[in-house]
Order: structure tokens, then C-alpha cells, then sequence
């Protein structure tokens, strides 16, 4: 049997596959889920979602599924405000790391 070579990940798929902005993509990639979430919470349909976001359907079918070229994170702060969200940034030093990261972080 082959030995298979396995890889630890960094704990960001994008920094793994080598994304310039890493930190940057997953805190987008994990903003649009917390919109998708709330949107199936609220049992939205994608016509009545994308009435609530101000953008058309298809905007919402990209968003949901993941595909985030087209939205900034500002934009994806409007959307979270849209959805009755407060977004709250918060600049702090690093925490025993030479650069800081970007996270997105979930009130209790």
C-alpha cells in the first residue's frame, strides 16, 4: 500500500492554496454564510431575499453559493444591516503574531 502524504492545514483554505489576501477571503467567505444563514432562518426565498438586499436573484444564487467575486465587504456589511445585523469592527494589536488577521466573530 502507498503511503499517502497528508498536509496539515493552516486552518484557512485560503491562505493553503495560496490566496494574497487570505485572512481577507475567509472572513468574506464567512460574512456571506452568516447572510445565507440568516436568510434561511428567516425562510426568504432568494425573490424575496434579494428584495430585502436590494440586489436581483441572481445576486442571492452567487451569494448563497458561495461564489463572492462580485461582492466587496462592504458590501456584505450593508447586506448584515439590511438583515436587521449590527457590524461591529474592532482594531486591536496582534496577539503574539509578527501580522494580524481578520476574523468574524459572532455575538452570544
Amino acid at each position: 500500500m502507498a503511503k499517502i502524504e497528508v498536509e496539515k492545514s493552516s486552518g484557512n483554505v485560503y491562505e493553503d492554496l495560496g490566496f494574497p489576501e487570505a485572512a481577507a477571503e475567509l472572513a468574506k467567505a464567512e460574512l456571506a454564510r452568516r447572510i445565507s444563514g440568516l436568510i434561511q432562518k428567516r425562510r426568504l426565498t432568494q425573490a424575496k431575499a434579494a428584495d430585502v438586499l436590494g440586489v436581483d436573484q441572481p445576486k442571492i444564487s452567487a451569494l448563497v453559493r458561495g461564489r463572492l467575486e462580485g461582492f466587496s465587504t462592504e458590501r456584505l456589511f450593508k447586506f448584515l444591516n439590511a438583515l436587521d445585523r449590527d457590524v461591529e469592527i474592532v482594531v486591536r494589536p496582534a496577539r503574539g503574531r509578527r501580522e494580524g488577521t481578520v476574523r468574524v466573530l459572532e455575538e452570544s
